[in-house]
């Protein structure tokens, strides 16, 4: 990632402030999706609670994944892969990306370099397409965008865990663009107070939350 003046936010945690404007994980599009409140109380309370077995699981496929493609990978820079994908199809893992325009960070499991275009995966457990999993693989889509200023197009893809089996993809385009763009203003006005944080009215969200136990506005059964 590009070095700038940084430092954590003093109430939100995993939030950093970045060149005077707050910044926070991709990955909390994801949640958002799922339940906004669910941010309120574990980075704004502080309310701490085990990983879930899938979160767990996920940690440990990324880093056997992140092994196996550093035994053939060729240590490079950002700008010098970029360069060459115009000639040439690349593939790179865990790559780190950040917009301070739009204050999101994160990491993207792996990107494809191609002459033409770049597809973004992130790799999901199962292989159902929840909203919430298209807004985090969008957002990584627009950080990368704002880092390469070029008109290659973008792919954004979901991918089984563990597998090749891509079972969602799509252009990011002006509309998926603007949508995420939305909200990620959504969850920057969050941060500041200007809006609330909003509990899903979801109880089959809630039953499955690792944070139900602490949670103060469980949605009730017939609520939908």
């Amino acid at each position: 990632m590009p070095k700038t003046k940084s430092k954590p936010h003093p109430e939100i945690s995993q939030v950093m402030i970045r060149e005077g404007r707050n910044n926070f994980p991709i990955s909390w599009l994801n949640k958002q999706g799922y339940c906004e409140y669910s941010i309120y109380l574990e980075n704004v309370k502080g309310i701490e609670v085990k990983a879930t077995r899938n979160m767990v699981v996920g940690t440990q496929e990324h880093a056997r994944l992140e092994m196996e493609f550093k035994k053939d990978a060729e240590p490079t820079t950002f700008e010098k892969m970029l360069d060459k994908s115009r000639t040439t199809e690349l593939l790179s893992r865990e790559l780190p990306v950040i917009s301070h325009r739009y204050g999101i960070r994160g990491y993207i499991d792996e990107v494809w370099m191609t002459p033409d275009e770049f597809i973004i995966i992130d790799d999901k457990p199962g292989k159902k397409a929840f909203s919430s999993s298209i807004n985090q693989v969008l957002g990584y889509c627009l950080a990368f965008q704002d880092m390469i200023r070029e008109e290659r197009r973008i792919v954004a893809a979901l991918r089984e865990r563990g597998t090749d089996n891509i079972f969602w993809a799509g252009y990011f385009d002006e509309k998926s663009k603007d949508d995420i763009i939305t909200l990620i203003s959504r969850v920057q006005d969050l941060l500041v107070g200007k809006k609330d944080f909003i509990p899903t009215n979801n109880p089959r969200k809630c039953r499955s939350c690792r944070l139900k136990l602490k949670c103060d506005k469980k949605a009730r059964p017939g609520s939908l």
